[in-house]
């Protein structure tokens, strides 16, 4: 009995190392309840089981709210940004994107070294020409091949060593992916890249973390965590971007009645994994204008009754996708004399499958430019439709005289019509001829009876060529009117009822010092837009 006692003795003494050694579940897991089984599906290519052993002596691991994560960092505290181009389709590549947030004044230099910037403002001088941390002079003469030496400080937590990489001694930090029971180690330096291919995933939400190490002389010291959530699909992630001209806010899905509203339909594809498929595009407007089916992700309609409207868009598209599986082969019939049996694992769980099987399942489930799956994206938006203000004419211009003596600025009245809905505002912008430098912008409230006819005022200093915007506006909608044309300060010899006879460009604009006289503004309007 004393025998057995003594044996397991020796049993349970050698299990203790076991029970206290990490896994890489137990780090990048950050105190998650259940860390996820890995599922066959789910397996990405190059990462490895988060069930491996992690080696804390080389890389230690620190509990959350560890008082030695204030001291980490010389200067203050790092923090770890994660992002990535989410939401993917399925079968696309999704990019991880990990940079770290320097303390201030604290910057990363060509070398790799973490300096302090010369530029930042406050800075001490004492600081200004030193560094944080210059990893250059720890590197041994031995380690500045292309190849980092065979020390036992030159590698991943799970033993596997370094990368050969020419700049691989500029990549200071050790980055630790860690996603569906896998990770990834990688070399990188303020920031790590990461890509992995979406066709044998498991759609829906997941969770990707990633933790940080930097360099120490003989082992690495945490700097920062941080975690993401990611989206994998099967739906086409799609934007539409809605426009109009006159349109005052074209974020709020308020449109201007009989004036076309611009579609433009954008697919979240950063990947480009449906550069070469064939896209279709139906379109139902929600105003009983019928089913509208288009090649073009640029489309064109225009609402001629006021009120609100369900847009409804669907995007098709022929993706790479799995080939599917060969019909099973009929069971061939088993011998009387021979029993088959299950032998079940003893803790009940499902084995991996072999390194073939996955092979074979992954050139099943990868996708096949041979093969195609058909995609649908989807899109709906709720439309306002209301009237705008449609048109802006000068009928119209006054120059109210001064005497020659007088140096104040002197004014011209500009009668203005429109048509659509009345505005409630106006903006003049007195602009030079070429109307690319503006010289004065003047806004005002507005009242304006049902037939849309106003009379606004504006000063200029002095004689010569400019250009006016007049802009009316509501809540919804604006409407531009542009004029280039030549103001003097002194009356014109030239008289209105001259320039009806000569249809003179010069005589035309010494016109509009004339008390009024439509016809010489309709002909400067027809002079332009020749």
């Amino acid at each position: 009995m004393a025998g057995l006692c003594f044996l397991l003795g020796l049993l349970l003494a050698g299990r203790i190392p076991l029970h206290a050694a990490k896994r890489f579940r137990d780090v990048t897991s950050h105190g998650s309840a259940a860390a996820p089984v890995i599922r066959s599906q789910d397996l990405l290519h190059g990462w490895s089981p988060d069930q491996n052993m992690w080696n804390e002596k080389l890389y230690p691991v620190w509990k959350e709210g560890d008082s030695r994560w204030k001291s980490c960092w010389k200067g203050g505290q790092v923090r770890a940004i994660l992002t990535s181009d989410s939401p993917a389709l399925v079968g696309s590549n999704l990019t991880f994107v990990a940079s770290l947030v320097f303390p201030r004044c604290q910057k990363e230099d060509e070398s790799g070294n973490i300096i302090y910037d010369r530029s930042c403002k406050n800075g001490t001088a004492s600081s200004l020409d030193s560094y944080v941390y210059n990893w250059t002079v720890w590197t041994e003469e031995r380690d500045w091949g292309q190849c980092p030496n065979r020390s036992t400080h030159h590698v991943f937590p799970d033993g596997k060593p370094f990368p050969c990489h020419p700049g691989w001694k500029r990549k200071n930090f050790v980055y630790i992916f860690h996603t569906l029971g896998q990770y990834f180690p990688k070399l990188g330096r303020s920031s790590a890249i990461v890509s992995i291919n979406t066709a044998s995933m498991t759609l829906g939400p997941q969770l990707m973390e990633v933790t940080v190490y930097r360099r120490g002389h003989r082992t690495y010291v945490p700097v920062a965590s941080t975690r993401d959530v990611y989206m994998v699909t099967d739906e086409i992630p799609v934007f539409v971007n809605m426009s109009q001209k006159n349109d005052r806010n074209s974020s709020d899905d308020v449109f201007i009645k009989d004036l076309p509203v611009v579609f433009d339909v954008h697919l979240h594809d950063p990947s480009h994994f449906l550069n070469t498929s064939t896209i279709r595009y139906k379109w139902e407007f929600g105003d009983n204008s019928g089913l509208f089916l288009s090649d073009s992700p640029v489309f064109n309609h225009t609402y001629t009754l006021n009120g609100s409207f369900i847009l409804n868009l669907t995007v098709q598209a022929a993706a790479p996708g799995p080939c599917p599986r060969p019909s099973p082969a009929p069971p061939e019939p088993t011998s009387p004399h021979f029993i088959v049996s299950t032998v079940n694992s003893s803790d009940g769980a499902t084995p991996l499958p072999t390194d073939a099987s996955l092979q074979d399942r992954r050139r099943r489930e990868a996708p096949d430019e041979s093969c195609q799956v058909t995609r649908y994206g989807h899109f709906v938006a709720s439309l306002t439709i209301v009237e705008g203000i449609l048109e802006v004419n000068i009928i119209q211009m006054t120059n109210l005289q001064k005497s020659v003596s007088q140096t104040e600025d002197s004014t011209i009245d500009f009668v203005v019509t429109c048509q659509g809905n009345t505005p409630t505002d106006v903006c003049t912008v007195i602009s030079d001829p070429t109307c690319l430098w503006p010289q004065n912008t003047v806004c005002d409230p507005v009242e304006v009876n049902d037939q849309c006819l106003l009379t606004i005022r504006r000063a200029f200093s002095e004689a010569g060529m400019y250009c006016v915007n007049l802009t009316l506006g509501n809540e919804a909608s604006l409407a531009l009117y542009k004029y280039t044309g030549l103001y003097r300060r002194k009356s014109s010899r030239v008289t209105c009822q001259s320039w009806s006879r000569h249809l003179d460009l010069h005589q035309c604009l010494d016109c509009i010092h004339c008390s009024s006289n439509l016809l010489c503004v309709q002909a400067i309007q027809r002079i332009q837009a020749n």
